[in-house]
């Protein structure tokens, strides 16, 4: 019986949707592999289940509904992520995830039905997840740049006193600087040539969101007013310096307390290893007994 209940739910599924491809008029899993492939910028091998996911959803847009407000934010965080998706499309596609795993409780209430919770609390977390990833990902970038920020203020430092052209002096530090922060360096960079360098510098402030950064880009921009800069960067440097050596402390601080779970484990395990002897030998000298 429940080798008939898989049988006919997986044909079912396929049935379905053939059904809704045909109707639905989506289009087939090369052309969409192509497109998404030619649009992705890290040209990364497209997976199928991931290309059906992308059609449904983007058939959703439709009824998603976003005000005026929250569209400006998830455009910006998406933008600043990297994830070529409209809001619409990205809210859809997390509706559409979380949906898949609610359909597995169908079979699951015929089969094994103390799955069914299970099911239920793990569609909501990937719905959280997969609506959170974007500032997740923000997040992460967001970090990564802020890490890279005193060596930054360093070379900003020792390069005003040579020159005073910011723009040579960002095409310079882009040669080694870490993926997260030159890809940045290198969009303001094309931005600064295409117009206004004050304007390119606040643009680069806005899309990381980092109060780190700001500090940064406001002497940037003192120097282009025509400020020193030398003085400024050297403080700022002292005191990112100061920033990373504590957040190496904390880091340092928290690997303890995440080893001493593991040390209580172990000693979990050799507190049962001998209770479990000494329960062997009583059992045994039990038996003696009686």
């Amino acid at each position: 019986m429940t080798a008939i209940l898989l049988a006919f739910t997986c044909l079912f599924s396929l049935g379905m949707f053939l059904i809704l491809g045909d109707k639905l008029k989506l289009p087939k899993n090369k052309t969409s592999k192509a497109i998404l492939t030619v649009n992705k910028r890290d040209r990364k091998k497209s997976k199928s289940l991931e290309l059906f996911i992308l059609e449904i959803a983007e058939k959703l847009t439709k009824i998603i509904k976003i005000s005026p407000y929250k569209k400006r934010k998830l455009i910006s965080i998406l933008k600043s992520a990297e994830i070529n998706l409209t809001p619409e499309t990205f809210i859809a596609k997390a509706y559409v995830k979380a949906g898949f795993i609610l359909l597995s409780i169908i079979p699951a209430l015929f089969i094994f039905p103390i799955l069914v919770p299970v099911i239920l609390f793990t569609a909501i977390a990937i719905y959280f997840r997969e609506i959170n990833s974007a500032d997740q990902a923000l997040k992460e970038k967001r970090q990564d740049i802020e890490y890279e920020l005193p060596r930054f203020a360093g070379v900003l430092t020792q390069e005003l006193k040579a020159s005073r052209d910011v723009l040579s002096i960002l095409e310079s530090y882009k040669k080694n600087a870490g993926d997260s922060l030159k890809r940045e360096i290198e969009i303001t960079i094309a931005d600064m040539k295409s117009g206004s360098y004050e304007s390119a510098l606040t643009r680069l402030e806005a899309r990381i969101g980092s109060s780190t950064l700001s500090e940064i880009v406001r002497g940037l921009i003192g120097v282009l007013r025509g400020d020193n800069g030398v003085v400024y960067f050297q403080m700022l440097a002292h005191d990112l310096k100061a920033l990373e050596l504590q957040r190496l402390k904390t880091i340092a601080m928290k690997r303890p307390g995440k080893l001493r779970k593991y040390s209580f484990m172990m000693l979990g395990c050799f507190i049962l290893m001998y209770l479990a002897v000494m329960a062997v030998e009583i059992m045994n000298s039990l038996g003696t007994m009686f």
